[in-house]
This record gives structure tokens, C-alpha cells and sequence, in this order.
């Protein structure tokens, strides 16, 4: 009998496990490159075991790709998708097995459900940071629901990888409400035993219910942007109540681009972040994956921030040009992008750290210059230390700093 939607697995009252057993053996013939009777597969599955052929994935394949925290975070910070979580918890936390929500490019963000089903779905990576796009992980809901942009059911052997076979899944897309674009998906998934229809009904209503919840583009919320790099090799954006932590190479290049409000050509960026051995085409690597968190707050031709940006930098530098030693030393708490070994980075890193030591210096307020030379930026400085000795030879409270004094000498 016809399936009423080619985008559910199985209608009510099947035998579940008769048709993983018929799956099962035309799973094993496909890819054993036999013959298929038309007809055996779903439309929506057999397209999708062609493009993961393409793309090289095969049944034995068991390796995901997981974010690290850091990672992890920030993909759940540019996706925009946290305000809805809460909401689809209460719509569909009761629905037993894991409750998962996506970015657009298919890693988990969110991966919820109780102990005994986030054990089991560890087993197969379902775990939050994994990478379950078509091209990565098989056919899946979740990948599928993202390459073909609507909601699907993918029941037992329909799955590519033999590892998920036990598993099924109904993923639905979540788009933002301005445009429609794709911001991720929400999936329910569970073991193979568990499948119905009801569960693809159940997660389109709740997506559709909840992107009303869901952010516009991100300059948007706010008419400025802020970003911190100071004291950090992972810098902040932030913009109203949306907060973005970078990774380590997307810092470098929103601080360099804040250094260069006229925009950067690929080429000058390579430049900028590996010197002349830099390659423009892994710029535009990065820059792609930035924009994506981003949207059209990074232009590009050339690349540039297309919002006013207020930066701690650069407030620091402001507290230098007009004289205000101290407020630069408080709004100081360490090197920019302290370990960035990029040269455009280095250079402004160097000229700031000079600057504020200067001012500091200059100044002639040994209480400012105990600040400084007790603070992350200067207290490998020895200079300053010394001066701070000889102005003050009896200060026994400045014995600690003579012994720091020593062991600098010492090359300690």
C-alpha cells in the first residue's frame, strides 16, 4: 500500500519490526551493489543514499566529527537558536528518547533526554557538538530535514551507517521568521521500535510554533557592536542581550577588520593573519564560515564590519591620546589577543601594550606604576619595575617585587 507522505517512515499500525527486517535486507543488497526492487525505498531516502554515496559515506563508517567546548559555544551562540530551546522542551520534553536541536550546517547544539537515552545515543554520537550532516554522518533526519529543507522521518536500516540501524528520527527544520532562511532543525529520536507518524506531526507543529522566537539578522537587536579582545585569545562580541564568543582565528579577524574600518581584501588579510607566506583562499574559508554567524554584518568586497563597533582597544588608545593614564591602566586587563602569532595582531598588541606603559610612566604616580607592574600586561616588566624600586628604596611593601625584580634579572 502507498505511504500517505512519501516523508513518513511508517503509518500507524505497521509492523515495525517486519519492515526494519525488509529494510534491513535492501540496506544489505544496495550497497552491495545488487539488484533494487523499485519501489523498496522511500523516494526522499533513495536520493539521499545517493548523495551520501557521493559523498563517500558508507555503511561501515562509525567516526563523527565532535566540536570542542569552545566550539561548541560559540556554534550555540551565533545560531540564534537558545531562545527557542526552552520553549520546545516544554512542547516536546515529554515525548521520551532525546530531544535535539541543530545549527544549520547539522552539528547537535542541544541534546536532551534522560540519563538511560543520553547513554545510549552516546553510543552512536548523539552528543552535542557532533557533525550529523548527510555528507558526515548518512542519512539521518536531522541531515536530510537540512539537505532537502523539509521534514522527514528516517526509520532503522534507512539510515546509511549500519551503526544507527536500532534508531529512528524525525527532524523538522527551523527557519528564521524574515526570510525563511534555515537556521537549523529540531529532531526527536528514538529506538527503532518507537516509530510513528505522530512523531513528524509532533516536531513540524513545534517548529513551526516556535520561530517566532527566533532572532532577525544580528545587527538587528542592537544599533552597535561591541567587542572585547583585551586579556583573551577568544574575543567577544556583543550586541544588546545577543553575546558571540569567537574562536581563536575568528578573533583575529574581527579585531582586524575593527583596526580597518574601510574593509580588507583577501589577499590583505592573509597578509594580516600569516604574513607572505598567507594563502587568500583559507581566508575565505573563515570568512564564509564567519558570515554564516554573522550574517550581513560582515560585508564583503572588500570585508567589513558593517555596523558601528565600539572595541575595548580602542577605548583603551582613547584614554592614552587624551592623557587619562589611569582610566587606560583600568580599562587594561591584559594584552590583546595575548597568544594571536598573526602579524597584524602583533604589531597593534605591541603598540598598545607601549602605549599604556608609557602613559602610565609618564604619569610620575608610582601608585599607578605599582598598578601597571603588578598587572598582566606589565608584570614581566622589568624597566618599570626598577624604576619603581629606585623611587621608592624603603617601601617595605614593595619587597615581592624586588625578589620578581631578581628572578627577571635571572632570566626566571
Amino acid at each position: 500500500m502507498p505511504q500517505a507522505s512519501p516523508w513518513i517512515a511508517l503509518e500507524a499500525g505497521a509492523d515495525a519490526e517486519a519492515s526494519a527486517r525488509a529494510l534491513a535486507d535492501v540496506h544489505e543488497r544496495y550497497f552491495a551493489d545488487a539488484p533494487v526492487d523499485a519501489g523498496a525505498l522511500r523516494s526522499v531516502i533513495s536520493a539521499s543514499w545517493r548523495r551520501c554515496a557521493r559523498a563517500g559515506v558508507t555503511p561501515r563508517d562509525h567516526d563523527v566529527q565532535v566540536l570542542d567546548d569552545g566550539e561548541l559555544r560559540e556554534r550555540r551562540a551565533a545560531s540564534g537558536l537558545e531562545p527557542a530551546v526552552t520553549a520546545l522542551r516544554e512542547l516536546l520534553g515529554s515525548s521520551g528518547g532525546l530531544l535535539i536541536v541543530t545549527d544549520a550546517e547539522g552539528h547537535l547544539l542541544w541534546v536532551e533526554g534522560d540519563r538511560q537515552a543520553r547513554a545510549q545515543g552516546a553510543v552512536v554520537a548523539l552528543v552535542p557538538g557532533a557533525l550529523w550532516r548527510e555528507d558526515a554522518a548518512g542519512t539521518n533526519a536531522m541531515g536530510t530535514s537540512l539537505a532537502v529543507t523539509h521534514p522527514v522521518q528516517v526509520f532503522a536500516a534507512e539510515h546509511v551507517r549500519s551503526a544507527v540501524h536500532g534508531w529512528t528520527c524525525s527532524a523538522a527544520p527551523l527557519r528564521r521568521p524574515d526570510g525563511g532562511e534555515v537556521l537549523g532543525c529540531v529532531d526527536l529520536t528514538g529506538p527503532a521500535r518507537t516509530v510513528h507518524p505522530h512523531s513528524l506531526g509532533l516536531v513540524t507543529t513545534a517548529a513551526r510554533a516556535v520561530e517566532l522566537l527566533l532572532p532577525n539578522q544580528f545587527e538587528h537587536v542592537a544599533a552597535t557592536v561591541a567587542l572585547r579582545a583585551l586579556g583573551t585569545d577568544r574575543a567577544v562580541l556583543q550586541a544588546g542581550v545577543r553575546r558571540l564568543e569567537l574562536s581563536p582565528r575568528h578573533s583575529e579577524i574581527a579585531v582586524l577588520l575593527a583596526l580597518h574600518p574601510d574593509g580588507l581584501s583577501a589577499e590583505e588579510l592573509a597578509l594580516e593573519l600569516f604574513g607572505e607566506d598567507g594563502k587568500p583562499v583559507s581566508v575565505r574559508a573563515e570568512l564564509s564560515r564567519l558570515r554564516r554567524m554573522l550574517g550581513p554584518v560582515l560585508d564583503a568586497q572588500p570585508y567589513r564590519l558593517t555596523v558601528p563597533l565600539r572595541t575595548d582597544f580602542a577605548a583603551v588608545g582613547e584614554h592614552v591620546d587624551a592623557g587619562r593614564a589611569a582610566a587606560a591602566l583600568e580599562a587594561y586587563p591584559g594584552a590583546l589577543l595575548p597568544s594571536s602569532a598573526a602579524p597584524g595582531i602583533v604589531e597593534h598588541r605591541r603598540g598598545l601594550d607601549a602605549a599604556v606603559r608609557l602613559a602610565v610612566i609618564a604619569s610620575a604616580d608610582d601608585a599607578l606604576l605599582r598598578r601597571w607592574v603588578e598587572s598582566p600586561a606589565g608584570r614581566h616588566d622589568l624597566p618599570g619595575l626598577e624604576l619603581l624600586l629606585r623611587r621608592r628604596p624603603r617601601d617595605p611593601s614593595l619587597v615581592p617585587l624586588g625578589r620578581r625584580a631578581a628572578r627577571l634579572r635571572a632570566g626566571h
